[in-house]
């Protein structure tokens, strides 16, 4: 892109609206008090009201601790800030509308999936079996079913995933799902759209979900109007608009992909042309792909059902027609169980934080993690040091080459209080890694779109699959093992003691969860 379009692009139009309205209201507060004591007073008593609300709400005390510091620099501008961008939950009428979906769908949820009294009880049964019996009973409460045979196949080399996708596409019959935060136009994308397209003129029931600020730089605004003149069902998430509001924090960045229902796929991987390495940004890019074929597809199958119905209100779907056919489920016998979960910041419970947690503090024998990010609050910090403590081998993976330069910095500002306490941390020298994954004593693996950051763990709507038992973990072991070989130990170096340094870390951390 020229200079001009990156001057005159509509990120950049729309950022420095947004910009404009913060700066005229601090601008506006100020002046007012400057000649008002009244005003002073009340803005001030805002801040305090804003204080008491902080301190009192449930919640992580890092982000509490964030939002206090700053309201203590400004008394005036704080509290109306908080007010404006503090809250969690997206506007009730998309909360509404997502609780609406998720009831009408919960009666679908089930199907042929285990039921969570007998299969829970039958794990409970086994001897070291009862906190992996934990996990899956939480999720099962959150409305996730463990599900039974439904193959996978684990795809390291997102090139190759891509190239069964394109088969998998080719063979769709009534329907294909598609949810991104990110879609780039270029070799990977337009492969897919050529055969949406086709599928859609012979009549197949085409959807795209996108995020229209994960893709504002990568797709034009009249995308959504591109696409339902190919016959594909398209809508943005979330526009991208000049007024600011703090429902610009809430992004879909979710991977979902779902071809007739009983063929799905997800992972770290969005639609750009880097994930395949026909683009090259950072070095080489790591990611991953996870294809699913039999009943647990239905998960997937679901979750985006839930999102576009809650956009689509309007609909009245018949939603067992988006159920995979019983011969076709029938037909897949794989060991292991499969149990697709969703997080969203619709209440409180930070179901995918939870998740990792579990794994982490549960693990006898190792947990291998992949994370482009790293920037946890104490207690994700404490479990990885404690279970290395108590003599699990933690090996954790970031990228040797940042995409965003201060998020590195935070990043790596976690390394020497994790490596003092035992946990191995490796840096992925070909480049960027960019997958999520975990991997914990050779049963329990996790890949998904959650990164181990405040934003995927407080503020997006994403998406992972939790395996148990099950054969594919043996391939993210092997990728694991590869990936180790040539990344490089971390030893923290000097620059770490600099105070200098220390203390823009220090800020950097203190303020990261507003980032």
């Amino acid at each position: 892109m020229r200079w001009w379009g990156r001057v005159f692009s509509r990120f950049t139009l729309v950022s420095l609206a947004i910009l404009a309205q913060l700066f005229w209201l601090f601008f506006f507060i100020h002046r007012l008090s400057d000649h008002y004591m009244i005003v002073a007073a009340a803005f001030n008593f805002v801040t305090l009201i804003a204080a008491v609300i902080i301190v009192n709400k449930n919640g992580n005390p890092m982000v509490k601790m964030a939002w206090i510091v700053p309201i203590l620099v400004f008394p005036l501008f704080g509290g109306i800030l908080y007010f404006l961008s503090g809250g969690k939950a997206p506007k009730k009428k998309l909360r509404r509308a997502l609780e609406t979906s998720r009831q009408g769908l919960a009666p679908f949820s089930v199907g042929n999936a285990s039921p969570d009294d007998i299969v829970t009880e039958q794990m409970r049964c086994r001897v070291g079996d009862a906190d992996v019996a934990g996990q899956c009973h939480y999720l099962e409460r959150q409305g996730f079913p463990l599900y039974r045979n439904t193959d996978a196949r684990y795809y390291a080399d997102c090139k190759a995933g891509w190239n069964r996708m394109l088969e998998d596409l080719r063979g769709a019959e009534r329907f294909i799902f598609l949810e991104y935060f990110i879609i780039r136009e270029g070799i990977m994308w337009n492969a897919v759209l050529d055969i949406l397209t086709e599928k859609a003129a012979a009549g197949v029931d085409v959807r795209l979900l996108y995020d229209d600020f994960g893709c504002i730089t990568c797709l034009p605004r009249d995308y959504v109007k591109q696409m339902e003149a190919r016959g594909i069902r398209c809508t943005a998430f979330n526009r991208y608009r000049p007024v600011y509001s703090v429902v610009m924090n809430h992004r879909d960045h979710r991977k979902i992909f779902v071809v007739d229902g009983y063929i799905g796929y997800t992972g770290g991987a969005n639609m750009s042309d880097e994930y395949i390495g026909e683009w090259v940004r950072f070095g080489d890019w790591k990611d991953n792909f996870v294809r699913l074929e039999g009943e647990g597809v239905r998960g997937l199958t679901l979750l985006f059902l839930q999102m576009w119905n809650a956009l689509h209100p309007e609909e009245d779907a018949d939603i067992a027609r988006f159920l995979p056919p019983p011969e076709r489920a029938a037909a897949v016998r794989c060991p292991g169980y499969v149990q697709p979960y969703g997080d969203s910041p619709m209440d409180s419970e930070v179901l995918a934080e939870n998740v990792y947690l579990n794994i982490i503090t549960q693990a006898v024998q190792y947990v291998y993690i992949f994370s482009p990010y790293l920037i946890t609050d104490y207690e994700m910090t404490r479990a990885l040091c404690l279970a290395a403590k108590r003599g699990v081998d933690v090996r954790l993976v970031c990228p040797a080459v940042p995409d965003k330069k201060i998020v590195f910095q935070l990043t790596k500002s976690h390394y020497p209080e994790l490596i003092a306490n035992g946990v191995k941390v490796y840096s992925y020298t070909p480049g960027f890694l960019h997958s999520k994954t975990f991997l914990s004593d050779d049963r329990l693996a996790v890949v998904g779109s959650v990164n181990m950051d405040y934003r995927s763990l407080t503020l997006h709507f994403e998406n992972a699959c939790l395996f148990v038992d099950h054969p594919m973990a043996e391939e993210v072991k092997q990728d694991f093992l590869q990936t180790f070989e040539v990344s490089q130990p971390v030893v923290p170096g000097k620059k770490q003691e600099n105070f200098l340094y220390r203390s823009w870390l220090g800020i950097l951390r203190l303020l990261s969860p507003l980032m």
